[in-house]
């Protein structure tokens, strides 16, 4: 991956847990191609907290950034790993969201996580929404922790809806928002994409990484290389 000269980092944060200040510091320290005043514009916000992102904010941070809100709080993570197709956005300490095609495929260090995330056959997602022209079944297989729900097979069905207005840092798009039920035995989620019709992008999107433990997440200052 080749990466614009201001585009590069190691880890940064502002994420929602206690104690994470110093360790965040620490491993931008360590990175020579962060600078001095990366280190002291880093906040932090605690459990609990809301981050109130601008467009002004955003810009004047040199990462691409994605906003996660959790059921414990919210963060701003960024994008310190590309590898065919699949996006590390690094949080404080082992925090990690793994994203492909818009989607969350893996998660580590959360209260709950998703190990991993397959389609037996067809993917929905790596052919781009965009061209969704009716609904679509399919199904997809799933790792949950803790727990120990591995290889849970859950029936999908992906429903294209209307166009909404939805607004990131003060710019409205146009979006068609798509609803994906998943269901297995004892088991039911829904979640939702927010979708750039002309591309396929996700800019918002509601996604369940286990039963009970849905991530909202917004981009803030997309990587678009990998969009369709």
């Amino acid at each position: 991956m080749s990466w614009p000269e201001k585009k590069r980092a190691c880890i940064a944060l502002r994420y929602f847990s206690h104690g994470v200040l110093a360790l965040a510091l620490a491993l931008l320290a360590g990175c020579s191609s962060v600078s001095r005043g990366s280190l002291e514009s880093v906040r932090l916000a605690v459990q609990g907290e809301k981050v109130h992102p601008t467009a002004e904010s955003v810009a004047a941070t040199p990462y691409f950034q994605l906003q996660v809100n959790a059921p414990a709080g919210e963060a701003i993570l960024i994008l310190a790993n590309v590898k065919q197709g699949q996006l590390g956005w690094y949080g404080g300490g082992h925090d990690i969201v793994f994203t492909r095609d818009g989607l969350v495929v893996k998660t580590v260090g959360l209260v709950q996580n998703l190990d991993d995330s397959a389609f037996p056959s067809g993917n929905p997602f790596q052919a781009g929404l965009q061209r969704l022209s009716g609904p679509v079944d399919y199904t997809r297989r799933m790792d949950f922790s803790p727990g120990y729900r591995y290889g849970v097979v859950m029936q999908a069905h992906l429903e294209p809806g209307s166009l909404e207005d939805i607004e990131i840092l003060g710019t409205v798009r146009r979006l068609r928002r798509i609803d994906e039920e998943l269901s297995a035995p004892g088991m039911h989620m829904t979640n939702r994409y927010w979708v750039d019709p002309a591309d396929g992008f996700i800019w918002k999107s509601r996604q369940y990484v286990a039963p009970g433990f849905p991530l909202e997440l917004i981009q803030l200052q997309p990587y678009r290389e990998a969009a369709a």
